[in-house]
């Protein structure tokens, strides 16, 4: 889940006390009531019935802690994704996904870095949102308090190892560790300040299994933030590797041609269900928490 929402830098995390927090509206609920005169409703068998209007606002931090990112699901990390969308459900206005989110959408994303032990992005999303600072002092600390490195590990795949790192500026950061997994067996990548480790697998068998148990074997790694793209967040779905899906639908519509949350090939005829944990909303954005069953 990219800038404006990916790339989160020093000089735009302040935000004020009654910002970057998320009204709860189912388990616990809360809405402002005075958006609209009649409470918001969920689907319950045949009948719609009104979520739960008591709780108070919750905190961004609250929000993913929840998650339990710092407890893996059997032997490999655990997946969460976040994703924005606007109301038609594209994930882009342009060729970007800024301009979509809000105070309480980035607060999320910065503490989904905060807390997780690595954050998987795609090659292209790396280039594209032009990846640089993930985590400023305030962050940095917060982790070291909680036994943390002071930087998550920033994961990415490149079957053929042909990453621009000269046009990334998170890979000119030094003591950001960064993981690119590739089935290149020769190639390397050069001029990087940053940690960079080449994870090479034998042609054929790169997958996110075998990338997360290296990650937990090699790094430690409990819990992983993805922030997409299309296209990674569906080879991730489709080989059992996600857990809980967040969704901020932004309240926008795009049209056109821009990017959708998930590209490639369709899920079978049935599609793959999700179950509905959380929503919360802030402003005019809603906020949707999403787990999956694995067989």
């Amino acid at each position: 889940m990219p800038p404006d929402r990916d790339r989160v830098r020093a000089d735009d995390h302040r935000l004020p006390a009654d910002r970057g927090r998320l009204l709860a509206l189912a388990r616990p609920g809360a809405r402002p009531r005075a958006h609209r005169a009649d409470p918001p409703t969920v689907l319950s068998d045949d009948r719609l019935t009104p979520l739960d209007a008591a709780a108070a606002p919750r905190p961004a931090r609250d929000v993913v802690g929840a998650l339990r990112l710092d407890e893996p699901v059997g032997d490999r990390p655990r997946v969460a994704a976040a994703m924005i969308v606007s109301a038609d459900g594209r994930a882009q206005l342009t060729d970007r996904s800024v301009g979509l989110g809000n105070a309480a959408d980035r607060a999320l994303l910065r503490e989904l870095r905060t807390g997780a032990d690595a954050v998987l992005a795609g090659t292209r999303t790396l280039h594209a949102e032009r990846y640089a600072t993930l985590l400023d002092d305030d962050q940095r600390e917060h982790r070291l308090a909680h036994g943390r490195a002071p930087h998550p590990v920033v994961v990415t795949v490149s079957r053929r190892l042909d990453v621009p790192v000269a046009e990334i500026p998170l890979f000119d950061e030094a003591g950001v560790p960064i993981v690119v997994a590739t089935e290149e067996q020769t190639a390397t990548l050069e001029g990087c300040d940053a940690d960079v480790e080449v994870a090479r697998f034998t042609p054929g068998t790169l997958d996110f299994p075998g990338v997360l148990a290296h990650l937990a074997d090699a790094h430690g790694v409990r819990g992983v933030s993805c922030e997409g793209g299309p296209g990674l967040l569906r080879q991730l779905i489709a080989q059992e590797c996600l857990d809980d899906l967040l969704v901020t639908v932004a309240p926008k519509l795009v049209a056109g041609e821009t990017l959708t949350m998930l590209t490639g090939d369709r899920f079978g005829d049935t599609g793959i269900d999700l179950a509905l944990a959380d929503v919360h909303r802030a402003g005019d954005h809603l906020f949707l928490h999403y787990t999956r069953e694995h067989p």
